[in-house]
């Protein structure tokens, strides 16, 4: 199960690094609680899950867990109108000198169609890139697919609030 592949990165990695902080150590836990209750949850938790995992993932740039989460042919729109494919999300995750210091999703909203999700909410940002901070509220919208029995993102697109 992709899942159990996500943890062992995760549980590997904190046996790389001595002395992990407390965050990543919380994240481990974290995904020990939570995959269970995927296993036995409807897809709609399956996919706010999800929603919460690719935030901590990007959290830890753990490029690895990004991966996992979005379909081969996966394209994001940005609110400037530019697009990103899945090879482009997974370097940006990778790249040490993007420091997220918060990612959060709220008031999540899934619309379930057959194989296919519409998740809608807002998001939070807040961090580091290439030494500039940036701070972001906004909207966005992910479309979530089950290929081959695992659900993955296929399509996402989201939208900055206005100061």
């Amino acid at each position: 199960m992709w899942f159990d592949r996500i943890v062992s990165m995760s549980i590997a990695q904190t046996h790389k690094v001595k002395g992990a902080s407390m965050r990543h150590h919380l994240a481990i836990v974290f995904l020990w609680l939570i995959v269970p209750l995927l296993a036995l949850g409807q897809d709609s938790t399956k996919i706010i899950a999800m929603e919460h995992l690719w935030n901590r993932a990007e959290l830890e740039n753990d490029a690895g867990a990004v991966r996992l989460l979005l379909a081969d042919d996966f394209v994001m729109t940005v609110a400037e109108g530019t697009t990103y494919n899945k090879a482009e999300i997974v370097a940006s995750a990778a790249d040490k000198s993007y420091r997220p210091e918060a990612l959060q999703s709220t008031g999540l909203v899934v619309h379930s169609y057959g194989n296919t999700a519409v998740v809608t909410g807002n998001y939070y940002e807040k961090g580091v890139d290439k030494g500039k901070p940036w701070e972001r509220r906004g909207r966005f919208t992910d479309t979530w697919m089950n290929l081959g029995g695992r659900w993955q993102c296929i399509a996402s697109h989201f939208s900055v609030k206005p100061k």
